[in-house]
């Protein structure tokens, strides 16, 4: 995202000329559409759940120019440079979060208020999408579906041959891993991505801290950083650290090869969002046979929220407005919603979607999110960007290198929060 500041503050002509633009007062749509979008779905269960949303908008004769990028970070930079030469893709992938609050507020997204208003988005979304959508009481976001980060997966092959249970403490986890070790199993998968070991320590954060220890880190409140809880999540991580494969073995890795480890038995347990379960279905692995799921210990009452969305950034092109308005209708579609979520892995945002075509972790997801008081924001949904870029790169570097104190990583990470 800082890189997309910058590039923008860079184009202000460009910009100028896009807040310009006129835009059509109807929604009707032209046949054909084309649309290009730029996203970074690209493991097996994206690309099937995106397949959704693709032969939807093709199916009436339109047209879908694919741009997937290899992460956040790519998507990011490719549409900076078409921003900066004045031709914006018309749709873009984004989490629906507290830094993606800094498109409207650049001037480069689209309000998509028109569409929100003719299908009664207020009516059929949670309260916490909506909030996550909208800048100033104007939509600018597209929700795709809802995931949870604080899941743990485990292997019922891995666990089965080291004769335990899946685990329902922290304690129970580091047992676990000592005795699938002794069998020759990998306790823990992991992918290269630094952002992995994040979402292990904001599980640790949650457990050791409570709901309001989390909060105060989320909301950036230093003092927390003080507390003996944040000591005892970052011994922990360290512990957990000791039950993964070397950074330079994984460091080629993604997630959803530490997902498909966990699937094959060749590894005990990955702590991944849904999308992991998306994953294992995609490589033929069963939820009753292969796999099974369960919130990280110590998070049970807390649901760590993620909203997938899509952004329409301004373009000059008035004709893109009308296909970027047709486009964020179409992924409200009741039934793509739950198509796409049974492959994503994921819920579908909207609350009266049939929830019969859920399973068992699907179901379990539902309830948390439909008690509102069990909903909280994942750690990269509520930080600004920047911040939690420093925060994930404070832990990645912590989790690497073992010459890095907790007393030292406690200290950077509180600086991390004093920059806000």
């Amino acid at each position: 995202m800082t890189e997309l500041r910058n590039t923008v503050r860079k184009a202000t002509l460009s910009l100028a000329l896009l807040a310009g633009a006129a835009w059509p007062a109807q929604t009707a749509k032209a046949d054909p559409m084309t649309i290009d979008v730029v996203h970074f779905w690209i493991s097996q269960s994206e690309s099937k759940a995106l397949d959704v949303f693709r032969t939807a908008w093709r199916k009436d004769g339109h047209e879908w120019i694919d741009l997937p990028a290899e992460n956040k970070v790519a998507v990011q930079r490719v549409v900076a440079e078409r921003i900066a030469s004045s031709y914006p893709p018309a749709v873009m992938q984004w989490n629906a979060n507290e830094g993606s609050r800094e498109l409207p507020e650049m001037g480069i997204a689209l309000s998509i208020d028109k569409v929100a208003e003719e299908e009664n988005w207020r009516e059929v979304l949670p309260k916490s999408v909506l909030e996550r959508i909208s800048y100033k009481k104007h939509v600018y976001f597209a929700p795709t579906n809802i995931h949870a980060e604080n899941w743990l997966w485990t292997s019922r092959k891995a666990f089965a041959k080291a004769g335990i249970a899946a685990p329902e403490t922290w304690g129970d986890v580091f047992e676990a891993a000592d005795k699938l070790k002794a069998q020759g199993i990998l306790p823990i998968a992991i992918g290269g991505g630094s952002w992995e070991i994040s979402l292990i320590f904001n599980n640790l954060v949650y457990y050791a801290l409570g709901a309001e220890g989390y909060a105060r880190a989320l909301r950036a409140d230093a003092a927390v950083m003080d507390e003996p809880g944040m000591t005892e999540a970052l011994q922990m991580l360290r512990r957990i650290s000791q039950h993964v494969e070397p950074e330079e073995t994984r460091k080629s890795k993604t997630w959803a090869d530490a997902s498909d480890m966990v699937g094959s038995g060749e590894a005990g347990m990955q702590f991944m969002g849904d999308w992991a379960k998306g994953e294992l279905y995609a490589r033929g692995y069963d939820a009753e046979a292969d796999f099974d799921c369960k919130l990280a210990p110590g998070t049970s009452i807390a649901y760590f929220m993620v909203i997938d969305a899509f952004a329409f950034p301004l373009t000059n092109r008035e004709e893109t407005a009308a296909a970027q308005y047709a486009f964020a209708k179409m992924v409200l579609d009741p039934l793509n919603q739950l198509e796409f979520s049974k492959l994503k892995g994921s819920l579908p945002v909207r609350m009266d979607v049939n929830p019969e075509g859920l399973d068992r972790c699907g179901k379990l997801g539902l309830r948390m999110i439909s008690e509102q008081n069990k909903v909280v924001s994942a750690q990269s949904m509520a930080m600004p960007s920047q911040m939690s870029e420093g925060w994930i790169s404070v832990l990645a570097d912590f989790f690497n290198d073992e010459s890095i104190s907790v007393e030292e990583a406690r200290k950077r990470l509180r600086r991390i929060l004093e920059q806000k």
